[in-house]
């Protein structure tokens, strides 16, 4: 790039090295897991054979569960392409675990925007969580983080549920680590033991070498077009921890007494078995991703979240970049610089789910891809554009150089 405020490429590459080794050893280290869960369960290419109708017994699709479980520490899983997104993972779970008159607390603060128009938050519409009588209340975060001592005064014997949300979503908050939602549980289950602590793990698959259901969550979603598809998935989602809360949302999912029984598949299963397999090498392409621009933006003289050289919990890098029309000029560049869609115009809209416009760069082999390089926001201040993903990294300082330069032509 030819700007003046642009740093060589050489240059910030020298700068983030350190970064660098600490997420190679993560991805080896999770890489080894996935192995070793492939091995124990004996995978071959009959699991990943189609099926249809009902889908009963179909191995491949229940090897998966198994093998899903065990890398994420939980008694059971559930994944399936029926899932249509990660919220559609998420409200499942919510929709099958409580009842009507249930409390149910967001431990770290406001929800992600879609999540809101499931609890009944935002918006006119029909069938949420609010609607069904299920009791809903929010503890914010502080300037610290996690507000342990308003989680401490807020939960009771009556609370039935508690949702973490370990990434960032739409705002500037500090995603969490698996050690911190750890400490939550802890803390939860001292006051109520019967207390679910339910974790939107969306954005944090593979990030750290453990999941929040080997350190005290009992169930966690999220989205096979996130991190655990590496990018190959074409679909889907999941939920896994303890067997009963797991068959809770199966029975939402297809219908009480069926569960996770059913459900087939035509198009087979290599896909994901194949996408879970390169999931941590992809995940740390994301991750490697991020931190180059977060170096790369703070260079430039913008403030960014997390920080280059700050420890990760998510693929999320925010940058602030203060005005609309920086925003709309990064996703364009970044959509400019695509694979797919290159051509496109991004233009800042209404989407289902959100109540601010939302500009969006997406040009991705898989629709809607958040593994795969992207970025969006909501126009509102303070004018943040979230980054995400990249199946390569090379891929990505292509594109975050020519999204910098587009800036600083404005």
């Amino acid at each position: 790039m030819t700007d003046e405020n642009c740093l060589i490429e050489d240059d910030i590459l020298n700068q983030v090295k350190t970064q660098f080794a600490g997420v190679e050893l993560i991805a080896r280290q999770n890489t080894k897991k996935i192995l070793e869960a492939f091995r124990h369960h004996q995978i071959s290419e009959y699991h990943f054979r189609g099926t249809s109708g009902y889908g009963y017994s179909d191995t491949g699709r229940d090897k998966l569960d198994e093998v899903w479980a065990d890398i994420f520490g939980a008694e059971k899983a559930l994944v399936r392409t029926q899932f249509a997104s990660g919220t559609h993972a998420l409200s499942t779970v919510l929709f099958g675990i409580l009842r009507p008159g249930d409390e149910f607390i967001a431990v770290t603060g406001p929800p992600y925007d879609t999540m809101q128009t499931v609890i009944g938050l935002k918006g006119k519409v029909s069938g949420s969580l609010k609607d069904i009588g299920v009791i809903y209340k929010e503890v914010p975060m502080n300037e610290e983080g996690v507000d342990f001592d308003g989680i401490k005064n807020t939960i009771t014997a009556k609370t039935k549920m508690i949702l973490i949300q370990r990434s960032r979503g739409y705002s500037l908050r500090t995603p969490l680590s698996v050690e911190t939602i750890g400490k939550i549980c802890i803390l939860v289950k001292s006051i109520n033991p019967d207390c679910i602590c339910f974790v939107d793990n969306c954005y944090g698959e593979f990030v750290q070498t453990i999941e929040p259901t080997a350190l005290g969550a009992d169930i966690i979603a999220g989205s096979l077009i996130k991190n655990p598809g590496g990018g190959i998935a074409p679909t889907g989602g999941y939920v896994a921890g303890k067997a009963e809360l797991v068959d809770l949302a199966a029975y939402r999912l297809t219908a009480p007494g069926i569960g996770s029984e059913v459900g087939s598949s035509v198009a087979g299963y290599r896909l994901l078995y194949q996408g879970l397999f390169i999931a941590p090498h992809v995940v740390a392409q994301a991750l490697k991703s991020a931190i180059f621009a977060a170096a790369y933006f703070e260079n430039l003289g913008y403030q960014t979240f997390p920080r280059f050289d700050a420890e990760r919990s998510d693929i999320i890098q925010a940058i602030v970049l203060g005005s609309p029309e920086k925003m709309v000029a990064f996703c364009r560049a970044l959509q400019c610089y695509s694979p797919v869609d290159s051509h496109v115009r991004p233009e800042a809209g209404a989407m289902p789910g959100y109540s601010d416009a939302v500009v969006m760069a997406g040009g991705t082999f898989i629709q809607g891809s958040s593994i795969e390089l992207s970025a969006d926001g909501p126009i509102r201040p303070p004018f943040v554009v979230y980054m995400q993903g990249s199946l390569t990294f090379e891929h990505s300082v292509i594109a975050i150089q020519g999204a910098g330069s587009a800036i600083n032509n404005l």
